[in-house]
């Protein structure tokens, strides 16, 4: 199983990440990989191989956990989103 089909670059490593952009690269990389183990585990069911299903649900496990996290912080860095919401806030408020 490869993960070179992912849209990160190789130059754009996991502590190189600068800009939102890549938070949100970062993310979708990682859940393109859970997505690709998850369906490794399902084929590795299918024909009664448990310990690749194991090993396969396992990364995928841990690519979720790694994308949500990127996810958090694209979220939380984005700033524009809160100032958005807090001025139609006030707007309605007066």
């Amino acid at each position: 199983m490869t993960e070179n089909a992912s849209p990160v670059s190789e130059d754009l490593l996991e502590d190189e990440v600068e800009t939102i952009g890549d938070y949100h690269r970062m993310a979708a990389h990682h859940f393109e990989s859970a997505a690709k183990h998850h369906a490794a585990a399902a084929v590795a069911d299918d024909e009664g191989h448990y310990e690749a299903v194991a090993r396969h649900a396992h990364l995928a496990y841990r690519h979720q956990l790694n994308a949500v996290q990127y996810a958090e912080i694209a979220a939380m860095e984005s700033d524009s989103l809160d100032d958005e919401f807090d001025s139609a806030a006030a707007a309605h408020d007066e």
